[in-house]
């Protein structure tokens, strides 16, 4: 009986994110939250520009931090913002608060807008999965959300069960009191 207490308190966490998923759009330059299969907010982003391309696949939030700086960009020391960070990869790629202009601009890193960044932040567990498709335009086309986001298909990608209706946004997020920085990656 033991056993099966320390098994199921083992698994909980990995239960508690399985129901979130982040899809990261490159064609259409935006993410989008899901829990338990139902959409909840999406946002603008600014993907990696062309030769620094964001990579595509499915990835894990490894980390989070509030006030990352980053130790690679600028070259060579390092030292650019990357508030409300989520960490992608082991080499550097994440989600962070950045600036988002109407292309892909970043050094690889997803790139979130002022609000989005901090309501992701907020709402993402480390484990949440992401998934990373599509490829960056030169330039994006205007902020909305694609027909197929609320496909069965993409629905069926979440894990766990749909239930209930979709969460209310959330209404809360950490503050920052420094104003937007330009950061890169």
């Amino acid at each position: 009986m033991r056993l099966v207490l320390v098994i199921f308190i083992l698994l909980l966490p990995i239960r508690a994110t399985a129901s979130k998923r982040i899809l990261v759009d490159l064609t259409h330059q935006i993410a989008i939250a899901y829990q338990n299969g139902q959409l909840l907010f999406y946002g603008r982003i600014s993907s990696g520009m062309p030769g620094r391309e964001t990579p595509t696949g499915t990835f894990r939030i490894l980390k989070k931090e509030l006030d990352h700086i980053s130790n690679l960009w600028p070259e060579p020391d390092g030292g650019a913002e990357m508030p409300y960070m989520l960490r992608l990869t082991r080499d550097g790629i994440a989600m962070h608060l950045g600036p988002t202009p109407n292309y892909p601009a970043s050094h690889g890193c997803i790139r979130m807008q002022d609000g989005f960044a901090q309501k992701m932040y907020a709402w993402a567990k480390v484990g949440t999965y992401v998934d990373v498709v599509g490829k960056a335009p030169q330039k994006s086309p205007p902020l909305k959300l694609p027909a197929y986001a609320k496909s069965e298909k993409i629905l069926a990608r979440s894990r766990g069960s749909v239930v209930g209706g979709p969460l209310s946004v959330l209404s809360t997020h950490p503050k920052r009191r420094d104003t937007l920085p330009i950061p890169v990656r």
